[in-house]
């Protein structure tokens, strides 16, 4: 499986990068929303895992182009913030699942599993 993870917190995303890669998977992990789209307009993801808060208000803008690009490809908000709006505007620019970090890895591992399973 292949992975495209947009978080802009270096923590977070090595932490991340660490659980992904320990089951296997192959994780391209960048911090703004311009490299992300970059990278989905030439290759192919099996998910798109963003955060909720990168530069502003631009992750609505990169779930939209994401969706534009690859329909079929899954799309799962991984975000600290939680707000019922939040969840809404993730769900309505294409994403479908929303998780709250912090989680347990066995926790993301399921949802991804449950997203790109079917």
């Amino acid at each position: 499986m292949r992975v495209l993870y947009v978080e802009d917190d270096e923590d977070t995303r090595t932490l991340v990068e660490v659980v992904l890669r320990s089951e296997g998977w192959e994780v391209v992990a960048v911090d703004n929303a311009s490299a992300a789209y970059k990278l989905a307009s030439s290759g192919e993801f099996d998910l798109y895992l963003l955060d909720n808060r990168i530069e502003g208000d631009k992750q609505n803008t990169l779930c939209r182009a994401l969706r534009s690009l690859h329909p079929a490809t899954p799309i799962l908000f991984y975000s600290g913030a939680v707000f019922p709006s939040d969840v809404e505007m993730a769900l309505a620019c294409g994403a479908q699942g929303y998780l709250a970090k912090p989680c347990t890895p066995e926790a993301l591992i399921a949802e991804i599993l449950r997203l790109t399973r079917g």
